[in-house]
Formats: C-alpha cells, sequence, structure tokens
C-alpha cells in the first residue's frame, strides 16, 4: 500500500491542476457544465465506461477489473461532490473564483480532483482488480439533493447497483494527513422551519389595543433552548437554532406579522421526529396563548448520515495499514453538520471519513463554509491514495 501513496504523489500535480481549475470557475447546484467538462476532459484517456446523469450534470464513469480467476464480481461506488457554495470569496490566490458571490469554500474541488487521481491509479491497476469500480462524480450536494435526485432517476439500480460506497470529506482544521471517522451516527440530518405569528397591528403607544407578535416570537425562540435541554435526550442529541426573526417596519408601529426562522439538526429519525413535533407545538400553543395564531412550516433536509461499523472498521484498518496507526483518529461525536451522501449509505453499506489538509501556517487554517478557507494540496495525495487503496483492498 505505501507504493499506491509513492503513485498518489507523483500524479499530484496532475491532481492540483484539475482542483485549481474547478475552484477558479465555481458552479452552483445540479447544473455544472464547466466543472463536468473539466472532469470529462480529465479522465478521456482512461478506459472508462461513462454515464451521463438526465436531470443533473453528475457523472458516474466506471472501471471493469481485469483480474481473472474469481466468481465473484463486487462492486464499489467512490463519490466526489462537486458543486460549490454561493458565497464570496477573500482569498488572494492566482486561481481564486473569478465568479462574484461563488466559492469552493467546502473542499468540493479537492473531492473531484482526489477522486479523479483515484480513477487515474485504479485504472493503472486493473489487473490486480477482481470486481468493478464506479466514480461517482455528483452535483447538489450543498443543498440541492444531488444523491437523491441521481438515485430517484435510476442510475444505480440493477446491474449498476454497488455492493459498498466510499467517501470523504476535506477539513482545513486537522492536521494534514490524518484521518478521523467514527462507526454509526457520523453526521446529523438537517431540517428547516419557519413560523408565522399572526397578531394584530396598532399604535406602539396602545399595546393593549393590539396583539404584539414580536414578543411571541420571543418567547417562542427561548422555549425552543428549554425543549432541547428538557425533553431531548442528552445522548441522543439535536441542535435547534433560530436564526432570523423578521418583523416590524419602523419605531412607532406594531406590526401584524412576525416571522421567525431556524435549523434542526438531529442524529437519530427518533430526536429528529420528536424536535418536529415539538417545534410545532409550541409555536402553536405559544401563539394560542397570546390570543394569535401561527403557522409551522419544516422543510425537511439530509437524513442523519450513518457510517456501516464494519466498513468504518476496514476502513480504519486501510489507512493505518499504509499510514501508521496514528493517521487515524476516532470521533468521540457525531458532527452536526449534513450530508447528501446519507442517501446512499441508507441503500448500501460503507463509510465516509474526514481527511486533514490543514494549511503549512496553522493560523490562516479556516473552517469549511468561510470565505477565507484554503487548504494544503500535498495532502490531497492521502486522499487519492486511500480511495485507491480502499477500492483495490476491497476488490482484491
Amino acid at each position: 500500500m505505501l507504493k499506491v501513496f509513492e503513485e498518489a504523489k507523483n500524479i499530484l500535480p496532475e491532481v492540483i491542476d484539475l482542483r485549481r481549475k474547478i475552484h477558479k470557475r465555481p458552479e452552483l447546484g445540479n447544473n455544472l457544465p464547466e466543472t463536468t467538462a473539466a472532469v470529462l476532459d480529465s479522465l478521456k484517456e482512461l478506459d472508462l465506461e461513462i454515464r451521463l446523469s438526465e436531470d443533473t450534470t453528475s457523472i458516474v464513469a466506471t472501471l471493469q477489473g481485469e483480474k481473472k480467476g474469481s466468481e465473484e464480481r463486487k462492486r464499489i461506488l467512490l463519490r466526489g461532490d462537486m458543486d460549490a457554495l454561493p458565497m464570496p470569496e477573500d482569498n488572494d490566490l492566482s486561481y481564486a473564483s473569478v465568479y462574484n458571490g461563488k466559492m469552493h469554500a467546502c473542499g468540493h474541488d479537492a473531492h473531484t480532483a482526489m477522486l479523479m487521481g483515484a480513477a487515474k491509479l485504479l485504472h493503472s491497476h486493473r489487473e490486480e482488480i477482481s470486481g468493478t469500480v464506479d466514480f461517482f462524480f455528483q452535483t447538489g450536494e450543498e443543498g440541492y439533493f444531488g444523491a437523491k435526485v441521481v438515485l430517484d432517476e435510476g442510475m444505480f439500480e440493477a446491474p449498476h447497483s454497488p455492493d459498498a460506497v466510499f467517501a470523504m470529506h476535506i477539513t482545513p482544521l486537522l492536521e494534514t494527513g490524518k484521518f478521523t471517522a467514527k462507526p454509526g451516527p457520523f453526521m446529523a440530518a438537517a431540517d428547516f422551519w419557519e413560523v408565522t405569528i399572526r397578531g394584530k397591528g396598532g399604535h406602539a403607544s396602545m399595546p393593549h389595543d393590539c396583539l404584539d407578535p414580536i414578543p411571541v416570537a420571543c418567547e417562542f425562540a427561548q422555549a425552543l433552548n428549554s425543549f432541547v435541554t428538557r425533553r431531548i435526550n442528552a445522548f441522543d442529541p439535536v441542535v435547534l437554532s433560530t436564526t432570523k426573526i423578521e418583523a416590524g417596519t419602523t419605531n412607532n408601529v406594531i406590526p401584524e406579522v412576525a416571522i421567525i426562522t431556524g435549523t434542526l439538526r438531529s442524529t437519530s429519525e427518533k430526536s429528529r421526529a420528536k424536535a418536529q413535533e415539538g417545534i410545532r407545538r409550541m409555536a402553536l400553543k405559544i401563539a394560542e396563548a397570546h390570543e394569535m395564531e401561527a403557522d409551522v412550516t419544516i422543510s425537511i433536509g439530509y437524513p442523519v448520515t450513518v457510517n456501516d461499523p464494519k466498513f468504518t472498521g476496514f476502513a480504519r484498518l486501510t489507512i493505518e495499514e499504509m499510514f501508521g496507526e496514528e493517521a487515524y483518529l476516532p470521533m468521540k461525536s457525531p458532527v452536526m453538520a449534513a450530508e447528501d451522501f446519507s442517501y446512499l449509505l441508507e441503500r448500501w453499506p460503507g463509510a465516509m471519513v474526514f481527511l486533514g489538509v490543514k494549511p503549512e501556517d496553522p493560523l490562516l487554517a479556516a473552517p469549511c463554509h468561510s470565505n477565507r478557507m484554503i487548504l494544503n494540496e500535498e495532502g490531497m495525495a492521502y486522499g487519492v491514495a486511500l480511495h485507491t487503496a480502499i477500492a483495490l483492498k476491497w476488490l482484491s
């Protein structure tokens, strides 16, 4: 496996080149024509079967192993997401985003480039592979349900169904070349809620003639905090955040309506359902207590990302064999961010792991989704090597 890492370092310039090309021209959502074109161009010299999504610009590139003598032909899917975020970039880089209000601030450019590198390495090792590898270059992870769209489209139905799935996500806050993961709940489900409190407007000097929705909105926001600490099991946690309260137009008018929005993050379907029910109940009852009405909308987001324990152990063993036991750091608790790789993990066993790519100057380390997020591109060699090793070892 050390040979694989050396090979990954040898092709790192190609990986960096693709990453910078994508980083410079970020695209959003499920339609990424420039990104898709760059990926297809990088794969054109390889003997891969290319399938294109009809509803997105996602790509599935398939490598058929050439090793003989095994009746069992297993199939593994390796995934890299390609879309960017709708936010500005404030980095002084030669390849910084040229599109105002768009940035690769979550590392999807690195994910895509590492998967391309793995495709090249595995193609060169195809005589050692007795099964099939799908390289899934996916659109729309940042809230556009890209994985679900492709699944609903049927791209991974028989005879294209994988037996296992694997993905990586970079983090600039972890030392370069270190990996971390955990079996079971790995990342949270993400839902979004909006509550509209309807009262009766009037003059700010005579609130007794009105039904003021603003203090009711504030009471509801405070009640959410008590609900989490008193009604949710601390060992099956949720995070309920009120992120916006909107009401009123000027200083001497009580408005008729107040709108409160926020997010719900959960690590099991049980706590998720209990929190959703609590949001509805508290909004309706608190409004009723003040002779007002409430409308509640909960938008269902990605499910909990759950790593298969057996495959997580397999990934850990592969990491430790290639990079040493110190390269794997077991996670103690889930991350409350969400991932649409969860849809694949609902269908097939597999895992996602985090890869550290902290900049050489630790003072420059900014988290994902920061307008100043940068990464140590040397760390991508570790990702290329792990994708390659996971497929080689699993299909040996």
